[in-house]
Order: C-alpha cells, then sequence, then structure tokens
C-alpha cells in the first residue's frame, strides 16, 4: 500500500470528535482509526506498540544504524472537527487542478 492509498483508507474512518464531552478521547470512534494505525504499525515492524484508555498510540522504530543517536518522538491526535461528520467520507484525488471551485458531495 502506497501512502496515498494508505491516506484515502484512513480519511474515510470517521473519527469525528465530541465538544461536549470532556472524556479522553471525546467518542469511542477515535478508537477505529488508532487500532487501525496500531496493526499497521505492528506490520511494519515496530516495537512497544500499546494503546491506552485514552486512545494514546505509542510505538519504538527500532535504530537502524550502529551509531548511538537520540530518541525521537512524533505526536498527532486522531479526531476530527465535530463541526462536520466524518460519516460517509469519499476523498478523491484531483489531478491537474486547474484552480476552479471544487463541487464536495
Amino acid at each position: 500500500m502506497n501512502v496515498v492509498e494508505r491516506f484515502i483508507k484512513y480519511v474515510k474512518i470517521d473519527t469525528q470528535s465530541d465538544e461536549n464531552n470532556s472524556q479522553t478521547p471525546s467518542t469511542q470512534k477515535q478508537f477505529n482509526l488508532a487500532r487501525e494505525v496500531e496493526r499497521e504499525m505492528i506490520k511494519m515492524g515496530l516495537t512497544d506498540v500499546s494503546l491506552d484508555n485514552n486512545c494514546y498510540l505509542m510505538a519504538t522504530l527500532p535504530s537502524n544504524i550502529d551509531k548511538n543517536v537520540p530518541t525521537i518522538g512524533f505526536i498527532a491526535h486522531f479526531d476530527t472537527s465535530p463541526d462536520m461528520s466524518g460519516e460517509n467520507v469519499n476523498p478523491r484525488i484531483v489531478k491537474d487542478y486547474d484552480g476552479k471551485e471544487i463541487v464536495l458531495n
């Protein structure tokens, strides 16, 4: 799967947040994407993969060099805005965009 295919797969997963819920995550739907990314991390060979009850997904990418280098971390979130529905999202790639309006439907 290439990066575009993976991105398309991710954006089809409803992760809409709920601004009226103070829990983390604000919706259980956010775990749907987290679990998918968790599976892919394991498949890619990351180690120490763990997903906690707050939907924090952590993993280690083992070094592939002999030199002692610092460990770095990346942080992202799984939720999307509560202002728009995350259901039935049908992403598409617009090739050779001409600057005109794109109808979203």
